[in-house]
């Protein structure tokens, strides 16, 4: 059984606050930026395979006194990656360490994706196909992502369980025949691989 992961969330913390908490000190102000310029859905684009030079040109357009700040979402996107999620570089380690074949299917821009799987090189490696979303312009949790990527890494459905912290993703995967699990935490992640006999 292969084990298939969503990274942002999941195996990595993902935070865009700490972008700007130093640029945008006051509370209610950082707050009301990240909701209403540099938005959820307006970064989903990069995901989706739009380059931020395009995406950024427009916001700036609509909002140009936050021009600067703007920018830094692409120059400095990779400082919102704050590290591995606790206790998932041990459950990695174990894993890979048992020879379960580990892969990853992502909702990242390709762009952005480029300089931090360099940089985590050492966990990545360790990963037999890594599915971007931004790359393939097809995003989680819509069917065809899925499909890509089993074609890809060579898989029957029923040998993975695909892990995401979010329900539409992993309800997805299961749409395609995949197993599928909602990540909480590393210690309940590494029962429920138990449990299906993945992990001793």
């Amino acid at each position: 059984m292969a084990v298939v992961f969503d990274v942002g969330n999941v195996l990595y913390a993902w935070n865009p606050r700490v972008l700007y908490e130093r640029l945008i000190p006051e509370d209610r102000a950082l707050d009301a930026f990240l909701h209403d310029v540099v938005t959820t859905d307006w970064h989903f684009q990069h995901d989706a395979g739009r380059p931020f030079a395009e995406t950024s040109a427009e916001l700036i357009a609509e909002y140009p006194q936050h021009a600067d700040l703007i920018r830094r979402w692409g120059s400095h996107f990779i400082e919102s990656i704050t590290g591995m999620m606790p206790g998932m570089r041990d459950l990695v380690d174990d894993l890979d360490a048992a020879d379960v074949p580990l892969y990853a299917i992502t909702n990242f821009s390709g762009e952005f994706w480029t300089p931090f799987r360099a940089r985590e090189a050492d966990v990545f490696d360790r990963f037999r196909g890594i599915v971007v979303s931004g790359d393939e312009k097809m995003l989680k949790p819509h069917a065809p992502i899925y499909h890509l990527a089993l074609d890809r890494f060579g898989l029957d459905a029923a040998q993975a369980v695909f892990v995401d912290d979010r329900a539409d993703n992993v309800e997805g995967a299961q749409a395609v025949g995949m197993a599928g699990l909602i990540f909480t935490d590393a210690d309940t992640l590494r029962a429920d691989l138990a449990r299906l006999g993945i992990l001793a």
